[in-house]
């Protein structure tokens, strides 16, 4: 399943906030959503990059999508397409 055919349900933009922040404002989303909801997650903290997996993992929920890629300044940043189980 490519990136373009998966519409997100919910987005939430966690860019400058650090853990345990952005994993929270998820599980919130995520509480919220019906199952097979698609969350869109946008964050600039490193430690999204292991918590959000771990979060999907212990929870039942898919990760569709994990990436690292920069903003229009040049800055890491990561995205993430989380599907409630």
């Amino acid at each position: 399943m490519s990136e373009q055919s998966i519409s997100p349900t919910v987005q939430i933009n966690t860019r400058g906030l650090r853990c345990p922040e952005p994993v929270m404002m998820l599980h919130q989303a995520i509480r919220k959503s019906k199952s097979g909801d698609v969350v869109e997650v946008f964050a600039t903290d490193n430690s999204t990059s292991w918590d959000i997996p771990k979060f999907c993992m212990h929870l039942g929920h898919e990760l569709l999508l994990q990436e690292e890629c920069l903003d229009e300044n040049g800055h890491k940043e990561f995205h993430y397409l989380v599907k409630k189980g």
